[in-house]
């Protein structure tokens, strides 16, 4: 596992690197930089890094005392499979300021085994409910 370090100094942050890479992920695919500035402004973001340069990132969006919903994580591709995602998941979770939030929840299509890691497991019990809608 390579000496990354991990940050939530939003001014680090590259934000034409991180916005490129979502908006080119199958999750982020239609998203604009307006969108992910307005995203990552009402989130708790973090970001992972080697060498002083950027090669992930994540947020929370939580209301820091109850709920978390973990979104946009995201390693740079040839960083990839080196248990920095991990790394960046297990800090959102362990920050003193979510100490107490007992709710986490995301969605994903293709990390189960990463977060499973971490103790997430699928929701079959039929408690959890969502609506997708098309904003205009």
């Amino acid at each position: 596992m390579p000496d990354s370090e991990i940050s939530f100094d939003m001014s680090r942050i590259d934000f034409r690197a991180t916005s490129d890479l979502l908006m080119a992920s199958y999750w982020g695919a239609g998203r604009s930089d307006e969108f992910h500035r307005r995203a990552f402004a009402n989130s708790f973001c973090t970001a992972a890094y080697i060498d002083g340069n950027q090669v992930g990132f994540g947020r929370a969006i939580t209301d820091r005392t109850v709920f978390a919903y973990l979104a946009d994580i995201i390693i740079w591709p040839q960083h990839r499979g080196q248990g920095i995602g991990l790394q960046l998941v297990q800090a959102l979770i362990d920050h003193p300021e979510l100490s107490t939030v007992s709710h986490w929840s995301l969605s994903t299509s293709d990390a189960h085994g990463l977060y499973e890691k971490l103790g997430f497991k699928a929701s079959i019990d039929g408690r959890y409910m969502r609506l997708d809608r098309n904003p205009e």
